[in-house]
């Protein structure tokens, strides 16, 4: 098993039992509100991802970029690209549904974990999204959502969440940062692997994903949007309505990434650690939503980025979690019979997408949100934690 993920090997060998039939794993983990009773797939069964509980329908599209003039950091005789998937409100779905992950990037991601799974386990995942949808008009623009994945994860395994927040209404940018994922396939039919992970440089990933993220909003908000779709139907992204999500490395690049643009105007981290320099106060609203360990006197990054928050802030905790349960495997996992962790996976999914939702609401929308206010009877699970 060569590593997986920001964490290494010790979550590595959970994915491994995660899928093995021999191995005993010892947690669950997530999904919507409305999924948590639905019962596990028989053997043989797709795996489905939680449905989003939005009232549109959910349209998706692929768009290649390329930053010209500015060196890859991790292969620096080639331009920096970038796949990025959006997901938006559509009119209607189309005939054609979306795919989880290419034949490529699913073989990829499963051998560079060492699964002990068929190579095409993620192609195989049912999403709730359509091809090309035709977007539904949105009078002053969709409100963005950049997400960031963990390090080495494919931008896939945040699909549930995007899907749920594109479903109430805002575009949401999934990137593909390029060597960083294991993999990444692009239109002319290569696919790439993750260069980054075999020397890892965390502040470097930090500043190199904050210039991603500026360069994406860039190119779906400038004069010439590179969504021709939301072009073509007279539907734009608003780049006064911008947050960054992210998980792992993605999470800890939030900061940097609202460090370094002021039109990112409020950032999620879940459960990364901050391996990026954190003594630049920032006065943006800020969310923290993290394993158990990450409480108060339980991550030294955690608190020292804490006291550099001068805004809107909440720090939360969720019982029974565990790194990877504010992705896709947590639902996943429980469907497989492989929970990861103690948590049930649709419960786990479905606190994620509930504060998500709460916090980008209350941050592009200005709608209140009593949910963030304090801890909450239906989510027992989730601390809240004010040192």
């Amino acid at each position: 098993m060569r590593r997986l993920f920001l964490v290494g090997t010790a979550v590595a060998t959970a994915l491994a039992g995660m899928f093995c039939t021999a191995t005993t794993a010892t947690a669950t983990t997530a999904t919507t509100a409305r999924a948590e009773a639905r019962a596990a797939p028989p053997p043989g069964a797709a795996l489905v991802l939680p449905e989003p509980s939005g009232h549109r329908p959910v349209g998706r599209a692929t768009v290649h970029l390329t930053d010209v003039g500015r060196p890859d950091p991790w292969v620096p005789s080639q331009d920096r690209e970038l796949m990025v998937s959006l997901w938006y409100p559509a009119v209607r779905p189309s005939a054609t549904p979306a795919p989880y992950m290419t034949v490529e990037e699913s073989k990829r991601y499963v051998e560079a974990g060492g699964l002990g799974v068929p190579e095409d386990l993620f192609t195989t995942v049912v999403t709730h999204a359509t091809v090309d949808a035709k977007p539904a008009r949105a009078p002053g623009g969709l409100p963005l959502v950049i997400l960031s994945p963990g390090f080495g994860m494919p931008r896939a395994t945040l699909t549930g969440l995007a899907e749920e927040l594109a479903g109430r209404g805002y575009a949401v940018a999934g990137i593909g940062h390029n060597y960083e994922a294991d993999g990444i396939s692009f239109p002319d039919g290569h696919t790439t692997s993750c260069v980054a992970c075999e020397n890892r440089d965390y502040p470097k990933v930090g500043a190199v994903r904050a210039a991603d993220i500026s360069f994406v909003i860039d190119e779906l908000t400038g004069e010439r949007p590179a969504w021709r779709g939301g072009v073509r139907d007279g539907v734009r992204v608003d780049a006064g309505r911008v947050a960054v999500v992210g998980h792992s490395a993605g999470g800890f690049s939030t900061v940097p990434a609202m460090l370094g643009d002021p039109r990112v105007k409020a950032g999620v981290n879940m459960d990364g650690n901050f391996r990026f320099p954190n003594d630049t106060p920032l006065d943006r609203p800020v969310l923290m939503l993290g394993q158990p360990g990450h409480i108060p006197g339980g991550e030294p990054t955690w608190d020292e980025t804490w006291t550099e928050l001068t805004g809107w802030k909440r720090w939360l905790s969720v019982d029974g979690t565990q790194h990877l349960s504010f992705t896709d495997l947590a639902p996943l996992a429980k469907q497989l019979g492989r929970p990861l962790q103690e948590l049930d996976g649709d419960r786990a999914d479905a606190i994620t997408r509930a504060y998500v939702t709460a916090f980008v609401d209350t941050h592009l929308r200005e709608r209140n949100a009593p949910l963030l206010d304090g801890p909450a009877a239906r989510f027992p699970e989730v601390r809240f934690h004010r040192p």
